[in-house]
């Protein structure tokens, strides 16, 4: 088939690499005027690193990117530790492959010298799709610089503002969750005491954060998830002020006010629910990604379950069915998993924000006697994620 994407984010080139591999014709509508280093830190635990592998993509993600020896769980202000449990060598032997920590414009260089050197894809860049108009027999696509284009599937990989969605089903009605996330990155070399390379989530009453290490642990990644009334912009791109992340997290460990000291800036994002779509396509439109199930990051998932879209999606339209049932047989493999993923991302943020003292004790008493005289019970609590198989 001739295939559009709307959209070169990860989703959407990792979908254009899947479809290639099962013989598709791939054009890349692109708003941008070419690829930027834009964003920050991300996690691509194995159930992602699979497909990556598939598309023989693997070893240049793992190169770029970093792999942490444990997976920590600490509180905020104390530094004490719940639990600290193997992760590095553990993954590939209990889940099948590397559990990976990448800068976002990393994985997306990736993914881009992958999809320009393949000879059945071509990315079109400064060229946002408008609208599209569908028969039976093709869709018509227009874009933003005016071209109308023509082919048999377009696939909205446009994320959480995306113009197919909302020409499909109309606006949607996002809700905030109460909290807005903090995000940066600093150099490893101005740490004179560095944080520790491992993935370690740090609790605390009405907050929490996570620390990690990229590109081959040269910098550390910093995300802060902090409980607010008085938020209206979505936008992950937003400079905040110093001063208010200082205050944000008065009275924590070092480490954290350490990171937020040696960053030179840190960027605001509001965290917003979408409830999940009754339905993803129409007839030679579907939806993948932020476009059809924002994730908030409360369990690292976002970028994986689009890269897990992409490849269940290509798996589908090769097929014998028709279209139509390709894509419906797309919906019920993919629905059930990703609806399950945004509801435990909500819920971990309940797990990670306990104020009152009988709450933290009643949930982190359990993992901290886990962590210490059952490790495996805390990766069997991950199996159903990391240990999923697409491929």
């Amino acid at each position: 088939m001739n295939i559009f994407i709307a959209g070169g984010g990860i989703g959407g080139l990792s979908a254009a690499l899947s479809f290639a591999k099962f013989g598709h014709n791939v054009t890349v509508l692109e708003q941008a005027s070419a690829f930027e280093e834009v964003g920050a830190g991300l996690q691509i635990s194995p159930n992602g690193m699979k497909v990556l592998r598939e598309l023989g993509l693997s070893e240049a993600v793992r190169s770029a990117g970093f792999e942490p020896e444990q997976i920590e769980l600490r509180f905020g202000e104390s530094g004490q530790t719940i639990f600290n449990i193997p992760l590095k060598v553990r993954a590939i032997k209990r889940w099948g492959a590397p559990f990976v920590q990448i800068h976002r414009a990393d994985l997306l260089h990736v993914l881009a010298e992958a999809a320009e050197a393949h000879p059945n894809i071509r990315v079109v860049f400064q060229s946002r799709v408008e609208r599209f108009e569908e028969t039976p027999e093709s869709v018509r696509v227009m874009t933003s610089s005016n071209r109308i284009l023509e082919g048999d599937l377009l696939i909205g990989a446009d994320g959480i503002h995306s113009t197919i969605r909302e020409q499909m089903f109309g606006q949607d009605s996002p809700e905030f969750t109460g909290c807005v996330a903090w995000r940066g990155v600093v150099n490893l070399d101005q740490f004179s005491n560095p944080p520790p390379p491992n993935a370690v989530a740090w609790v605390g009453r009405g907050k929490h954060a996570v620390t990690y290490r990229l590109r081959q642990g040269r910098l550390v990644n910093f995300v802060g998830v902090v409980e607010r009334e008085d938020w209206r912009d979505e936008s992950w791109s937003k400079l905040g002020m110093k001063d208010q992340i200082r205050k944000d997290f008065e009275g924590w460990h070092p480490v954290i006010r350490n990171i937020i000291e040696q960053g030179e800036s840190f960027f605001q994002w509001g965290l917003f629910g979408r409830a999940p779509l009754n339905r993803w396509s129409s007839q030679r439109v579907t939806l993948l990604g932020d476009s059809v199930h924002p994730m908030l990051p409360f369990l690292a998932q976002g970028a994986v379950m689009a890269i897990e879209d992409g490849w269940v999606l290509a798996k589908c339209l090769d097929s014998q069915m028709g279209l139509s049932s390709q894509l419906t047989m797309y919906e019920q493999i993919r629905r059930p998993r990703t609806s399950k993923v945004q509801k435990r991302s909500l819920d971990n943020k309940t797990t990670f924000h306990h104020s009152s003292e009988l709450m933290r004790a009643g949930t982190y008493g359990p993992m901290w006697l886990a962590g210490k005289f059952m490790p495996e019970f805390v990766h069997r609590r991950m199996d159903w994620i990391y240990g999923h198989d697409v491929i």
